[in-house]
């Protein structure tokens, strides 16, 4: 075949390959336990899988309505009035996307311009800078505290220009399990209420939260909630990440220019998926109960490697747990992840990747959001290291 010879000049040029593919592919290779990329080794409800196959048997497989079929448009209304008290309308405040990645990417294509600059907390989630990148912005860091995660909202005010178009923020936290407390919303409210900047809230893990904490969703504080792009994920709700259907909520002038883009860049979203999903959310305990499921593996893992060389704090929500291995090795994340999965047969996310400047404070994330078995085989491993 020839080879085309023109030079494409890279819009991302820096982005590497994948950290996710990188061990997901190592850890193929090598047969080890995959406890790096988040997603379950079980299966979803069988009741949900019936569901999309009788929207499939009875001819729902055409494209859907550009923003969503309206049923699970009004369910997903209906379950932020029920869980928050809070109104966004179907008809022109929600849309349906390809997963909440898509609905991050829509929402940064769809309001960040040449030079505008945005802030994300670090370690953050891999897809947020090469988008406001990709775009001609700037992503601004605001790299958290390395012990705890906190935020200094002192830095943040101090980092807002008049440039900062966006600020990114993302509870239940991945990779660090971090919740963001009613405090660090006001915080963020106070920062924000007299400005023209925007917030998207990152939200996938809102019902993976644990020991009796609540979800802080941007929607439950009106300064923030007017200016909000907030991201949700089935996939990581109920299971099923293959499936890449999320949604995004955000006020009517806002959803109107998410749509533009949303049109010509998916159009639609897999339409039985959408009508087996409406049904689903009929029965709130389908999501009510995700964070007692994820609870019992979380306190499941820990229990098992309490007496292990690792160091950590509980994670209070999302299905990751952070262990530092710093009375281990002096070797830096990345290449003890590397080794751990060659010798030892276990997979898991060097930190230090999301870091400001690559900051390596000998932490890996695992994900617990496999079967009770497999935990087990896991934690074994761990703690003869």
């Amino acid at each position: 075949m020839p080879t085309y010879r023109s030079k494409i000049q890279s819009k991302l040029p820096a982005v590497p390959t994948s950290i996710f593919s990188i061990m997901s592919t190592l850890a193929n290779e090598q047969k080890a336990i995959n406890l790096s990329q988040g997603f379950p080794d079980f299966d979803s409800d069988k009741k949900l899988i019936q569901l999309v196959n009788k929207a499939m048997l009875t001819g729902k497989n055409q494209y859907a309505p550009m923003p969503g079929i309206f049923s699970l448009r009004r369910e997903i209304s209906k379950k932020m009035e029920n869980l928050y008290g809070v109104s966004y309308n179907p008809e022109s405040e929600i849309t349906i996307t390809a997963g909440a990645t898509q609905a991050i990417f829509t929402a940064i294509a769809a309001t960040i311009k040449k030079d505008d600059e945005v802030l994300i907390f670090k370690p953050a989630y891999d897809c947020y800078e090469p988008t406001i990148e990709l775009f001609g912005g700037k992503a601004i860091a605001v790299q958290l505290n390395p012990e705890d995660f906190n935020i200094d909202w002192e830095l943040v005010r101090s980092l807002i220009s008049s440039k900062t178009r966006m600020i990114i923020i993302n509870t239940p936290h991945n990779p660090s399990g971090k919740i963001l407390s009613a405090i660090d919303m006001l915080q963020l409210e106070n920062i924000l209420k007299d400005t023209n900047i925007l917030l998207l809230s990152d939200e996938v893990y809102e019902h993976i939260i644990f020991d009796g904490e609540i979800h802080q969703t941007a929607a439950l504080f009106p300064a923030l909630a007017e200016r909000a792009f907030i991201t949700a994920s089935f996939g990581k709700t109920f299971h099923n990440t293959g499936w890449k259907v999320g949604y995004c909520l955000a006020p009517k002038n806002l959803m109107a220019e998410f749509r533009k883009v949303h049109q010509f860049n998916v159009f639609s979203v897999n339409h039985p998926t959408q009508v087996a999903l409406a049904e689903y959310l009929k029965t709130p305990n389908n999501y009510l109960e995700l964070g007692a499921f994820y609870q019992q593996k979380r306190d499941l893992f820990l229990s098992l490697i309490k007496d292990s060389r690792f160091e950590f704090t509980p994670s209070k929500g999302t299905y990751f747990q952070l262990l530092n291995f710093k009375n281990i090795t002096d070797e830096n994340d990345f290449d003890f992840a590397i080794r751990l999965t060659k010798e030892n047969k276990i997979a898991a996310i060097p930190i230090s990747v999301f870091n400001e400047n690559k900051l390596d404070t000998k932490v890996l994330r695992f994900c617990f959001a496999k079967k009770d078995e497999t935990i087990n085989k896991a934690a074994e491993i761990l703690c003869n290291i």
